[in-house]
């Protein structure tokens, strides 16, 4: 059977730790990848009998990309699941076929999305694929990226069925500091590739992006829940520029 090593990054998970390694327990290696919690995350790890190691976070894309150099020695196929992730026995099962069949070098997992305790699947959170399987020596990330990691794949890559839970965002509260963080990241983003925020971004970005979540992707569906998500996101969108414009000023204030 083809190795397959299970890696979970971590950064203070002590809530969630102890589930996630057990429900990828079925993995030939289950490893966490962590960037020196302060809480007890390597100690609940160590009692659930995960390996350990330790690597110094500089951003998402790199912090994986370091994973796959690290263990691509070690296995042909690595599996991230993170540590707010449950996987599952039928995963398991659907995995195992897919790598011991296939000619493709990494598959896609979708995920059901809890937020707010409830499982969303408008707006965005379903199926809201990610490429987490990957052949290690085909797989690559771009180091250009900090946040929303892009794999550059060597090869093809497959579709599988069994979604990843996701239990995304607990409350209103974590909801809030997460987006403030990708926000900010992404207006880094744009930023360094040199956009810059217009007048009218500032109205139209967030009113696009809430048609989008709301009626595109189906947010609709998900009633109020839904409806709060979408303005919600319109929201952090008009904020992604307000950030934008912020550090141009401060950049022209430099000069």
């Amino acid at each position: 059977m083809t190795r397959l090593i299970a890696v979970i990054l971590t950064k203070d998970e002590e809530a969630h730790i102890a589930a996630c390694i057990e429900s990828a327990r079925w993995a030939d290696a289950v490893i966490v990848f962590d960037s020196f919690s302060a809480d007890r995350t390597l100690e609940i790890a160590q009692e659930c009998g995960a390996q350990i190691v330790q690597h110094p976070f500089e951003n998402y894309s790199a912090q994986r990309e370091a994973a796959l150099r690290l263990f691509e020695a070690q296995t042909e196929w690595l599996f991230f699941i993170d540590a707010d992730e449950r996987s599952s026995p039928e995963q398991a099962a659907e995995m195992r076929a897919a790598i011991a069949q296939t000619e493709h070098d990494g598959f896609w997992l979708p995920r059901h999305n809890y937020i707010f305790g409830r499982l969303t699947r408008g707006a965005g959170w379903y199926p809201d694929y990610q490429l987490r399987l990957l052949r290690a020596r085909r797989a690559r990330y771009d180091l250009t990226r900090d946040v929303h990691e892009i794999v550059l794949l060597d090869g093809t890559a497959g579709y599988l069925s069994v979604p990843l839970v996701h239990y995304n965002y607990r409350d209103a509260r974590q909801f809030h500091h997460k987006q403030r963080r990708y926000t900010a990241f992404a207006a880094q983003e744009l930023f360094k590739q040199g956009v810059r925020a217009k007048p009218h971004n500032y109205i139209l970005q967030p009113l696009r992006h809430f048609r989008w979540r709301f009626l595109t992707l189906g947010g609709y569906r998900d009633g109020l829940h839904g409806l709060r998500l979408s303005l919600l996101m319109a929201y952090y969108e008009w904020r992604k520029y307000v950030l934008l414009g912020r550090l141009w000023r401060e950049a022209a204030q430099v000069r």
